[in-house]
């Protein structure tokens, strides 16, 4: 099983969120372990390394990130997936939408997300951790 991992839930794991320290836990430990594939949009790297720059040092983003790189596969954006998820003018939130072209790009059987209601016109089906841990 493939699972393209939405930037929120990455972001929740480097950040230590404790509120949803258990549940992420528990999806990265399947990962980990290989039980299921991993996968994230290379523009989720991006994004998080900005997002982040709040709470730690360049340094330690690096250290973080080449740990995530080393687990998770990349899925790359270009010129097709960019016009693909312009044209989809159902999707309310460019970002979502790429995650959804990556995802299907990695043909991964599920995006994992904390905000499932924005991937309603995903092409991917979305799930929350919460349902993914029940399904697995």
């Amino acid at each position: 099983m493939v699972l393209l991992i939405d930037t929120n839930l990455i972001i929740d794991y480097l950040a230590e969120r404790e509120q949803f320290k258990t549940t992420v836990d528990k999806l990265f430990d399947y990962i980990l372990s290989n039980r299921v594939s991993g996968c994230l949009a290379a523009h989720s790297v991006t994004n998080m390394w900005y997002i982040l720059r709040k709470l730690m040092t360049a340094e330690k983003r690096r250290e973080l990130f080449l740990s995530i790189l080393g687990t998770f596969d990349v899925i790359a954006l270009d010129k097709q997936k960019l016009i693909s998820a312009l044209e989809r003018r159902n999707f309310t939130d460019f970002e979502d939408c790429l995650q959804d072209e990556c995802a299907q790009d990695a043909h991964a059987d599920y995006i994992v997300t904390r905000n499932k209601k924005d991937f309603q016109w995903s092409k991917v089906k979305a799930l929350t951790p919460e349902e993914m841990l029940e399904l697995m």
